[in-house]
C-alpha cells in the first residue's frame, strides 16, 4: 500500500476510436495502483480545466495514432499549444510516457514515440519506457504475448484499417494497461523520494 497520492493524466488524440480505446486501458492500468487518481483528456476541445489537470498531474502520458510516420496533426497542435508551459517549464520533473496505434505492424510507430520523448525532454520531464521484453518473437510465443510488437519506448498497438476499435488486440490493450501501471508506480516512487519517505 502506498503512502503517497499521485495524479496521472492521459492526454491523447484519436482519429477513429482505436487510440481512444488504448488510452482508456492506459488510464485503467494507472488507476489500478492504490493512491492514484487519473484523468483521461482528449486533445479535441481542450479547455482550461484540462490544462489545469495536466499542470497538476505528477505524470502525463501522451497518446496519438501514427499517421504518415508521426503523431497525428491534432496531437501536434496540442504540443504546439503546450508552448506556454515549455517557456515556464511548468511540467519540469513530471513523469512522462507514451503510446501509439497504427494499422501497419510497424507503421513507423517508433518515430511517434521518439517524438513524444523529445516533447517530454523539452518540457524537462522524466521518460518511462515500457519495461517489457518483446513478445511473439520465438516459435513458442504467440500474438497474445504482452508487447507482441517488440517496442521499448512505450506501448504500441496495431489495428486493422477495416475494423473498429472493438476488434483491437487484447495483447495490445493489456500492454497499454501495463504501461499505465508502470507510470503510476514510477510516479509514486518519485513522489516518495521527494518527500523523503
Amino acid at each position: 500500500m502506498t503512502s503517497t497520492s499521485v495524479s496521472v493524466a492521459v492526454v491523447y488524440h484519436s482519429g477513429f476510436g482505436h487510440t481512444a480505446r488504448l488510452a482508456q486501458y492506459v488510464e485503467e492500468g494507472a488507476a489500478d495502483v492504490p493512491g492514484t487518481t487519473t484523468h483521461l483528456i482528449s486533445v479535441d476541445g481542450m479547455e482550461d480545466s484540462h490544462w489545469a489537470a495536466l499542470d497538476a498531474a505528477d505524470a502525463i502520458v501522451f497518446g496519438a495514432p501514427t499517421y504518415m510516420g508521426s503523431a497525428s496533426p491534432a496531437f501536434h497542435t496540442f504540443a504546439y499549444e503546450s508552448g506556454k508551459r515549455w517557456v515556464e517549464q511548468a511540467w519540469e520533473g513530471k513523469i512522462a510516457a507514451g503510446f501509439t496505434n497504427s494499422s501497419s505492424k510497424s507503421g513507423d510507430k517508433v518515430h511517434t514515440l521518439h517524438y513524444f520523448t523529445l516533447l517530454a525532454a523539452q518540457h524537462g520531464m522524466h521518460w518511462v519506457g515500457l519495461g517489457l521484453m518483446p513478445g511473439w518473437n520465438y516459435s513458442h510465443k504467440t500474438e497474445d504475448d504482452l508487447n507482441r510488437l517488440g517496442v521499448w519506448l512505450g506501448a504500441a498497438a496495431q489495428s486493422n484499417g477495416d475494423e473498429g476499435a472493438d476488434a483491437m488486440s487484447k495483447s495490445d490493450l493489456a500492454t497499454g494497461a501495463h504501461l499505465g501501471r508502470r507510470v503510476a508506480d514510477h510516479a509514486h516512487l518519485l513522489a516518495r523520494g521527494r518527500r523523503g519517505a
